[in-house]
């Protein structure tokens, strides 16, 4: 992206500035979004600083940027979804939690997809455990009803899925990301 030359410093201050507190807010996306971001900001801060008025330079600039308004303000809804989209694509948990966290704060319906997202990572979580620990780790009954998915060290609850518990936990894992993913496609059609 090319910076934008003004005339007086004052004004290539005040644009420095602003784009100086807009990479700050979206230095958690990847490069190729943070670089559409800022060429979005810079394109309308030219197009509305070329149009003529009867004020001065500086004037004109803190105009636009007024109307653009306070990036940290602006910016937090932005970020915070374009990190959830990146969380759906990569399935990195780290992406994933800094997605959460971030959108927590928008609202009810983002809780209910960290829910989901735990009982995801929960999911690898046991297959992980079952791996170390194959006789305490699975689906246990007893006395004919459901006791624990998960560990255990009760002697008499008894593991129902053997083998199969971790085809089935990979199964699961698998259809609760593609439920999740197709939910938050749902909700930004919806939002849209």
């Amino acid at each position: 992206m090319k910076n934008i030359k003004f005339q007086h410093k004052a004004s290539q201050k005040l644009y420095d500035n602003y784009i100086k507190r807009i990479k700050k807010q979206i230095a958690i996306l990847p490069k190729e979004d943070q670089l559409d971001l800022l060429m979005e900001f810079n394109s309308h801060i030219f197009e509305s600083s070329q149009k003529k008025k009867n004020t001065s330079e500086t004037e004109n600039l803190i105009d636009v940027l007024d109307k653009l308004g306070n990036p940290e303000e602006v910016l937090k809804s932005t970020v915070a979804e374009k990190k959830l989209v990146q969380a759906t694509r990569t399935f990195n948990p780290v992406h994933i939690f800094k997605a959460l966290v971030l959108n927590i704060a928008n609202g009810v319906s983002y809780l209910f997809f960290s829910v989901l997202y735990f009982f995801l990572l929960a999911f690898g979580f046991l297959i992980f455990q079952k791996i170390i620990n194959p006789s305490k780790v699975g689906l246990f009954f007893e006395k004919g009803q459901f006791a624990v998915l998960g560990k255990t060290s009760d002697p008499t609850a008894t593991e129902v899925l053997g083998n199969w518990f971790i085809p089935v936990m990979i199964i699961c894992a698998v259809t609760l990301y593609f439920i999740i993913t197709l939910l938050l496609k749902l909700k930004e059609k919806i939002k849209n």
